[in-house]
């Protein structure tokens, strides 16, 4: 992977000497700006710089080795699915697969259940033996219909009632979001599937594995290319002058791209604690939530779940 300095960047492309601008400069060295270079230098063989203003690729996928030698994802958890077998097949060019699939369970009422709910959350949290058919009524008999769903509130209530939308979103979204689920599009909590059987994967994609040896070595490889250079620890606002270039593409936030003048986005941003614990497992599965406003965070990841890395100590994450 090719990096380079301002002074070098900004005379052409340094990994052919030939002091051409480059073809394309792309911000952003995340999913979006890998792939999109990988793709126009080998695919189209043109000469691209990628530039990010943080030291690292990977964007919020970046994941390295603490300081105690445990993998970690600094930016929360990122699990990898999806139903595409294209998608698959040219990552795969980039990595090797460790077969994973997501369990996340949830702190309520001095239970640990999964999430999403499932048969076993119900019969748990109820003290019932109910079957597949049973759960079913169960949730009918709690819905309360909405007859014009627009929030994320209405989603939930919609669906399962007001008790379960008490005990499972409404102090979840509230800490996640800094929003009551009233406020937010009913798009945010669609997403979340409600299930009568005993299925308690968070995805359930024909897909489902983590990148062997992380996500920044499968970024490093799709960066190995010999006319793709990488510029970090760089703002592209302040050198985008100094750069010689046909085309840009712009990975970041649109607002900042045009220097705010129609005033700030509504990005949401999270807060991550990070500690090494001296026992080697914290959790029975890499996420367990905390629905429950009184808890200060929303979640714990411990990231040796979804590496499958031995190691004497492990480190989590509070969200």
């Amino acid at each position: 992977m090719p990096q380079v300095n301002l002074e070098s960047a900004s005379r052409g492309p340094s990994a052919h000497g030939d002091g051409r601008p480059y073809d394309y400069v792309v911000v952003g060295a995340g999913f979006a700006g890998s792939v999109i270079a990988e793709r126009l230098a080998e695919g189209l063989g043109l000469n691209v710089l990628v530039i990010d203003r943080r030291e690292h690729i990977g964007g919020n996928a970046y994941d390295h080795l603490d300081a105690a030698g445990v993998m970690v994802h600094r930016y929360g958890p990122h699990i990898f699915h999806t139903n595409a077998q294209r998608i698959v097949d040219y990552l795969s060019r980039f990595t090797q697969w460790r077969p994973y699939e997501h369990r996340v369970l949830a702190q309520v009422d001095d239970h640990l259940v999964p999430i999403p709910i499932n048969l076993t959350t119900l019969n748990t949290l109820f003290g019932l033996q109910m079957d597949e058919a049973q759960a079913e009524r169960f949730l009918a008999e709690r819905a309360q219909p909405v007859e014009c769903i627009r929030t994320s509130e209405d989603v939930v209530i919609n669906q399962i009632g007001q008790e379960l939308y008490q005990k499972f979103f409404q102090g979840y979204t509230r800490k996640q979001w800094g929003l009551d689920p009233s406020q937010l599009d009913k798009s945010v909590t669609s997403r979340i599937p409600t299930r009568t059987n005993e299925d308690d994967r968070y995805f359930t994609d024909s897909f489902q594995a983590m990148p062997l040896d992380g996500y920044t070595r499968m970024f490093e490889n799709m960066l190995d290319h010999p006319r793709i250079d990488v510029l970090l620890d760089t703002d592209f606002a302040q050198v985008r002058e100094q750069l010689s270039y046909a085309q840009l593409i712009y990975c970041g936030p649109v607002d900042e791209y045009f220097g705010f003048r129609l005033g700030r986005l509504p990005y949401r941003s999270l807060r991550f604690e990070h500690k090494t614990l001296q026992q080697p497992q914290l959790q029975a599965v890499a996420v367990v939530n905390y629905p429950d406003e009184a808890v200060p965070y929303t979640r714990i990841t411990e990231y040796k779940h979804l590496t499958g890395q031995q190691h004497p100590q492990t480190s989590i994450t509070y969200e």
